[in-house]
């Protein structure tokens, strides 16, 4: 062993920010030798001015010294629709304690723009890890469509090649903003698909925000509350184990044995009545259809649990 340190693999963030989108952040930038290079934020779980909040005081407590840039307010073709009822005023249900009220500062008002400077300056292809909807991701394509050459691959918690949760067809985040999947895949991105139905294999307990509490800093006393407020969102008392969401597409990124992906063909419902926001998978290609996504199959939980609980521990030291 020559004793240099592994070189970094970069990754630009777009993010929600609630609950789950930090652990899935924590799970990336505490995870070695991944970096986060930039974050852009869109309105879903909360309205933006409440993700902007959420990510500023995140920053603050964990030090990040990544840009964050604000983003799309509305999905481009509909109304804002938010997880609040599920996930708190805040996005950001807690057992107890809350982020504290300290923020890190804005880098700015346009996540578009940002976005699309640092997919054309890397030096290959990116990498985008997309914890909601793709409203930013399809802002940049429709106005520099070029840039969709740039994007080594698109990695996405949404969808579902399954039932959905904000309707009995859609996932949330898809449901949000079908039209702007439907804009990112017409562009020929690389998308990886970690669908609901994906993400449902992975589910952490009332005792894993405790073994967190156990470490004793007041970072693992935050993030501990979060958690089993998280938890609390499956069953009031904690008894039910709940689903890690976008977690399980960050650590599918920093640990890719830990999830298989099938070649499909993937479009969003955008008109249907009952079905808007539901990503139709077909899978049956290349003979009904082209493939133009990998849809996330089967996932290795032990693995993938273990890769994120490791990395909020170590984001609580």
């Amino acid at each position: 062993m020559n004793g240099h340190p592994k070189p970094s693999k970069r990754v630009w963030i777009d993010t929600d920010m609630g609950f789950d989108d930090l652990a899935a952040v924590l799970t990336v930038a505490r995870t070695p030798p991944w970096r986060v290079d930039g974050m852009s934020l869109v309105a879903g779980n909360a309205p933006l001015d409440m993700v902007i909040d959420n990510a500023l005081r995140a920053a603050a407590l964990f030090e990040w010294e990544f840009p964050i840039h604000a983003g799309s307010a509305q999905p481009i073709a509909s109304e804002l629709v938010t997880a609040q009822n599920i996930l708190g005023a805040d996005a950001m249900a807690s057992a107890g304690r809350s982020l504290p009220k300290t923020r890190a500062a804005l880098a700015s008002g346009d996540a578009v723009a940002a976005l699309g400077d640092y997919l054309e300056s890397t030096s290959e292809p990116a990498t985008v890890l997309a914890l909601g909807p793709l409203t930013n991701l399809a802002l940049v394509l429709q106005g520099r469509p070029a840039l969709a050459a740039r994007i080594g691959r698109l990695l996405w918690m949404g969808g579902s090649a399954g039932p959905g949760n904000h309707t009995a067809a859609a996932e949330f985040n898809a449901a949000v903003d079908p039209e702007a999947i439907n804009v990112v895949l017409d562009a020929g991105v690389s998308l990886h698909m970690v669908g609901l139905d994906a993400c449902r294999q992975v589910r952490v307990h009332a005792s894993d925000a405790e073994a967190l509490r156990a470490l004793g800093s007041d970072k693992a006393e935050v993030l501990a509350d979060l958690l089993l407020g998280y938890v609390r969102i499956a069953s009031p008392a904690g008894a039910l184990p709940m689903s890690l969401y976008d977690p399980t597409a960050a650590a599918v990124l920093v640990a890719p044995e830990g999830m298989s992906f099938r070649p499909a063909h993937v479009v969003a419902e955008c008109k249907g009545e009952h079905t808007r926001g539901m990503t139709v998978v077909e899978w049956r290609v290349p003979r009904r259809a082209q493939p133009n996504a990998q849809v996330a199959s089967v996932a290795d939980e032990p693995l993938l649990r273990r890769v994120v609980l490791d990395a909020l521990a170590r984001a609580a030291s």
